[in-house]
């Protein structure tokens, strides 16, 4: 019943134009017949959004493949199930979240509604800010600004932040944005865990966020790219095509510290278990930038999966349950 009701919510008037979209988009990629019915299938079978057939490439799949395969549906039942929407303010709020994690954050930041005094004493040895808009995601609005800028007037609303110096081997692969680290944890109340992490780089933007045209590649358990990086228009990249410096099997610098420090994070709201973390690598060591409390969905494309088996079965074990 409940994938029914998937469904119907997928099939609105609004998203059947979705739908026509991605049947054109799988034609152009493979030959398969009955495209619409099987994106439909996907969604009742596997609660899998129309998009979600083209990002995990369902049309190379067989329905043993599918079923592992972490979908739109299923990524709302975890968080249903786990994230307590009571307290997701906390992590939705840019300002709030600052307060809150603030041990974590290792660089200086000024709240909204600010006074002259306070923004003249954050701006001491400060050439350039990022300026945030407090309820802002993926990336949007973010402007870096120069101190001399008529802040008081123009961003008082917003939440300022010391620009992140990061490490240089992550600036050496691209050096206009903060490359960060997505990570995904899972706090059982006792333990927490790492579920997976993905490096974000920037291309052609100051940010390194997917819907800002920049990419991400996957990271096995030691920090290393194991896969090409891919952005929002499905170009894929061994090498970045600004800097032209290898992306395949680059090492993240201290992996493991960023590690530790977001373990040690995933355990500070137990009524949030489920969180998907940016973090960057600075030069004063690993640093949260923000958590969410409705992490998005990243599998390996099965074009770079020999097995093609998608991350459900390891989330399924580690959270005990069963989707």
């Amino acid at each position: 019943m409940n994938k029914i009701k998937f469904l119907i919510k997928s099939i609105k008037p609004s998203t059947l134009k979705t739908l026509l979209n991605v049947r054109k988009k799988v034609k152009k990629r493979c030959n398969k017949k009955f495209i619409i019915f099987d994106i439909l299938k996907c969604a009742i079978k596997y609660e899998a959004a129309f998009y979600d057939y083209l990002e995990f490439e369902f049309y190379l799949l067989n329905d043993q493949q599918r079923q592992t395969y972490l979908t739109s549906g299923k990524n709302n039942k975890i968080v249903k199930i786990f994230n307590d929407k009571n307290y997701w303010h906390i992590l939705d709020n840019k300002n709030e979240f600052n307060n809150y994690f603030k041990k974590y954050l290792k660089r200086d930041y000024l709240n909204p509604n600010f006074t002259e005094k306070e923004l003249n004493a954050f701006l001491i040895n400060k050439s350039k800010i990022i300026a945030k808009p407090i309820n802002g995601t993926g990336g949007q609005g973010i402007k870096i600004i120069d101190k001399n800028d008529n802040i008081y007037k123009n961003y008082r609303d917003y939440l300022l932040e010391e620009i992140i110096d990061q490490d240089t081997k992550l600036s050496e692969l691209y050096d206009k944005s903060v490359n960060s680290i997505r990570m995904f944890t899972f706090f059982d109340g006792k333990n927490a865990y790492l579920l997976q992490a993905i490096l974000k780089i920037g291309n052609g933007n100051y940010v390194d966020n997917f819907s800002s045209y920049g990419m991400y590649a996957f990271l096995n358990e030691k920090g290393v790219v194991i896969t090409p990086a891919i952005d929002k228009n499905d170009n894929i990249y061994g090498i970045h095509p600004i800097s032209k410096k290898q992306i395949l099997n680059f090492q993240v610098p201290q992996f493991e510290e960023a590690k530790k420090l977001i373990l040690e994070a995933a355990k500070e709201i137990p009524q949030i278990k489920y969180i998907g973390w940016d973090i960057a690598i600075s030069k004063k060591g690993p640093c949260i930038i923000e958590g969410n409390s409705y992490p998005g969905i990243f599998q390996i494309k099965p074009r770079f999966n020999k097995n093609k088996l998608g991350i459900l079965p390891k989330y399924e074990k580690i959270m005990n349950i069963k989707l």
